[in-house]
């Protein structure tokens, strides 16, 4: 009689592990085509106050971001991301340069953030059906459009003495990110992401015309990124 209950417990557990095993299966091949993330990294405002950019003497700043993701096909996705991005003028102009913006009236310092939130479709330069069949790196580049808010205080001199104003616009602007992905694990990877927030504006630090081109941000994130299911089954 023991031999029996030994042999049926045995079959027992195995059909149990055999179920799990199936069940495990199935699971994984239900492809997550969902993927949160969140980065952080270093960043700089281009703007006419900003700095001397050829001799890189500009100012650094933190900057973070979220989205959420939607894969669509194999190669193509859709994200969306909002973000907050520290901004500082910066460097240290010429004698020329201040008489000039003193007599336009143009700020000499503006500190403060950016707020901004986008929609970027994507693509992936190798392609993936499924999120157990990643490669161990990959890459990613997309351009979408967005909306940005800034928020900085400005003064018309380098004056200590002087009460810097509060300044804020809202803008349009085009997103241009690219990365190279890294697989960590089944279900998540690791980013370096670079990122262009392209404005319509040369107008964030209250200095227009000083530069050929108009306000913009820059940013280098390291991206954690991690996919999940569309549906959720109780």
């Amino acid at each position: 009689m023991s031999r029996i209950i030994k042999f049926a417990t045995a079959v027992f557990l195995l059909f149990v592990s055999m179920t799990m095993s199936a069940q495990n299966f199935y699971k994984e091949k239900q492809p997550r085509d969902n993927i949160f993330s969140i980065g952080v990294g270093p960043s700089i405002a281009y703007m006419d106050n900003g700095g001397q950019y050829r001799s890189l003497n500009f100012e650094y700043r933190p900057s973070v971001s979220a989205s959420l993701t939607k894969r669509l096909t194999d190669r193509y996705e859709i994200r969306a991301t909002g973000g907050v991005q520290r901004i500082s003028s910066g460097g240290n102009p010429s004698t020329e340069t201040r008489n000039m913006w003193a007599a336009h009236s143009s700020s000499f310092t503006a500190i403060g953030t950016a707020y901004y939130f986008d929609v970027m479709p994507s693509m992936y330069l190798i392609p993936f059906a499924n999120h157990m069949n990643r490669s161990m790196f990959n890459f990613y580049v997309g351009l979408g459009l967005g909306v940005m808010h800034t928020s900085t205080k400005q003064t018309k001199s380098f004056s200590k003495e002087e009460a810097p104003t509060r300044e804020q616009i809202t803008t349009g602007y085009v997103p241009v990110r690219g990365a190279v992905t890294y697989t960590l694990g089944a279900y998540s990877d690791l980013a370096l992401e670079g990122t262009l927030l392209a404005t319509f504006t040369d107008n964030i630090d209250g200095n227009v015309g000083f530069n050929k081109f108009g306000d913009h941000l820059l940013q280098a994130q390291i991206v954690y990124r991690r996919y999940f299911f569309s549906e959720f089954k109780r």
